[in-house]
């Protein structure tokens, strides 16, 4: 159930552009996860999370499988972020936070 920042949110999305919507409407699972944490966590920027990520790849030890995955998301976010700065939007504003 939306709470109300969430509905104060979605009042003040601007109008979304056709090739934001398409993009969005292909995004899987683990990239909107991404774009969750991005907006709750790291302030609404990729590179602290892209930072952390990184960091926590060169800690030792590390569980193989866990290093795979983060490696995924740091690929997932550069995707992400590249299609946010060729488009100038904040897909944050777009994708369900909830």
């Amino acid at each position: 159930m939306p709470n109300a920042h969430q509905d104060q949110a979605k009042e003040h999305r601007p109008p979304i552009r056709p090739a934001v919507q398409e993009f969005i409407d292909r995004l899987d699972d683990e990239h909107r996860m991404l774009i969750v944490l991005k907006a709750q966590l790291y302030g609404g920027r990729w590179e602290p999370m892209l930072d952390d990520l990184e960091n926590r790849l060169q800690g030792k030890p590390y569980i193989f499988k866990l290093a795979n995955r983060i490696s995924d998301d740091i690929e997932r976010i550069r995707r992400l972020q590249a299609f946010e700065e060729e488009h100038n939007v904040d897909l944050a504003q777009y994708v369900d936070l909830g």
